[in-house]
């Protein structure tokens, strides 16, 4: 594993502006948005309480994933991040894949946290449709990324924190609930769990878990962000252990709540976390969290424009995406990788119009096994760099403990997973069409990279 000072930064790369603070909240931000505050209910629909099997399985892989990039990134910080691992370990094919999967991931979530954000705010205040929602919001985010990575770091780091403040108190006034310490609200105890836990086995607990996976995705923009923060080796290290932590307090313990006080039957799933605070009998409390869970969305949304246009402006230094995307603005921002990394958002605004209620759907349906490979490619390129490094004596700031043993944990949690997937008629063909777009991502790599070599002429 190549340390930063082995390896020189390209010329023209974003400074560093980014407070280690800043981070941390970018961490917690792009991870607690439409898959805790939306898809948690979607757990609980397709497994009852088992889904909290879905989460302990997804959470453990996702520590284990993060430990791995935190220790590639510490030692090597790089807008690309797992991108330029794969292609460090795998090869340059391998790179581009991963780097250019991650980006359509993050594109469609960007439309998902929109359109999202849009039908929450219209669920409290039905004046503007959810199509025009949407796009004003892609419109201003927009603009926030174009200003600069410290002004997008303060901003985003104030949105993070008011959600974290709003699901710590929500896991107070859910556990008040359980333990029948409010007055006017009659507790159903943990009756709900115990009743029915696994009402659709391990079919549903199956189902569920890629509905989990989807929540946990975008916890690796960290590794992304490292590169233009302050002091990375010391931020990094600092910056998973906290996102670790508080992620699984935050989604085992808001689903716990969820899960033990709706039942997988009640309507109320469809925006849980109102639906808890309506059952606590707590006067304007839905739509408070409603609005909270708004802020939520659009703080996911910033961190992942954030984290797609850094990706592909990465690709772009590294030829393997077009060289314009790579150009930075006055502010040290990758002003075309911005535009493109918008461009599906403001599409999904048009289909929305069109097809009402129906893209959200399937966008989570078309994302959700992607985060799978992606952290798989980590975990296989931190056990090849890693042995790479050890082997050369090359220092490391930061170490993976437990070495090589949670890596291959990891590598065969994610087999399960997998086998698990397959299992099931739903996710089976969500597996193969992500595998299908990853063998026509690759071609087109390896396509690009011929061509390229072949426009240069020998070297």
């Amino acid at each position: 594993m190549t340390t930063k000072s082995a390896t020189p930064r390209p010329q023209g790369r974003a400074v560093h502006s980014m407070k280690p603070r800043q981070l941390t909240m970018m961490g917690l931000g792009s991870a607690i948005g439409a898959g805790l505050f939306l898809g948690s209910g979607a757990g609980v629909q397709a497994a009852g309480p088992a889904v909290l099997i879905s989460y302990l399985v997804a959470g453990t892989l996702i520590i284990l994933v993060m430990w791995a990039l935190g220790e590639m990134a510490a030692a090597n910080p790089n807008s690309g991040a797992f991108s330029v691992y794969a292609e460090r370990a795998l090869g340059n094919t391998a790179g581009a894949t991963i780097g250019w999967l991650w980006w359509l991931q993050l594109v469609v979530v960007i439309a998902a946290e929109a359109l999202g954000a849009a039908a929450l705010l219209f669920s409290v205040w039905p004046v503007i449709p959810v199509w025009a929602l949407a796009l004003a919001f892609m419109v201003a985010f927009t603009g926030i990324n174009l200003t600069g990575v410290r002004n997008f770091g303060e901003f985003e780091f104030w949105f993070a924190l008011l959600k974290v403040v709003a699901i710590v108190l929500f896991l107070a006034v859910g556990a008040a609930l359980l333990l029948g310490l409010l007055p006017d609200a009659a507790s159903p105890g943990l009756a709900t769990l115990t009743s029915d836990f696994a009402p659709q086995g391990l079919g549903g607990v199956a189902s569920a878990l890629f509905i989990v996976i989807f929540a946990f995705g975008g916890t690796e923009i960290v590794s992304v962000a490292a590169a233009e923060t302050e002091d990375p080796e010391r931020s990094v290290a600092s910056a998973i252990r906290t996102v670790v932590w508080r992620i699984l307090v935050f989604y085992i313990g808001s689903v716990f709540v969820i899960a033990a006080v709706l039942p997988a039957t009640s309507e109320s799933l469809a925006s849980p976390f109102a639906g808890v605070l309506d059952a606590a009998r707590i006067p304007g409390a839905g739509t408070a969290i409603t609005l909270v869970a708004v802020v939520a969305l659009l703080s996911a949304l910033n961190a992942n424009l954030y984290g797609a246009s850094r990706m592909a402006y990465s690709l772009a230094q590294r030829s393997a995406a077009p060289r314009f995307l790579s150009r930075l603005g006055r502010a040290a921002v990758p002003v075309p990788a911005v535009w493109l990394s918008v461009a599906f958002g403001f599409i999904a605004t048009v289909l929305e119009l069109l097809f009402p209620e129906r893209v959200l759907p399937a966008l989570f349906q078309l994302v959700g096994s992607t985060c799978l490979v992606v952290w798989g490619s980590a975990l296989v390129s931190q056990l090849v760099l890693r042995r790479r490094a050890d082997r050369a004596g090359l220092p490391m700031p930061l170490r993976m403990k437990g070495f090589p043993g949670l890596t291959i944990l990891g590598l065969i949690l994610l087999g399960l997973i997998f086998a698990v997937g397959f299992s099931a008629e739903d996710s089976r063909l969500q597996l193969f069409s992500t595998f299908g777009l990853i063998a026509g991502i690759a071609l087109a790599c390896a396509a690009g990279a011929r061509f390229s070599k072949g426009t240069r002429g020998p070297e």
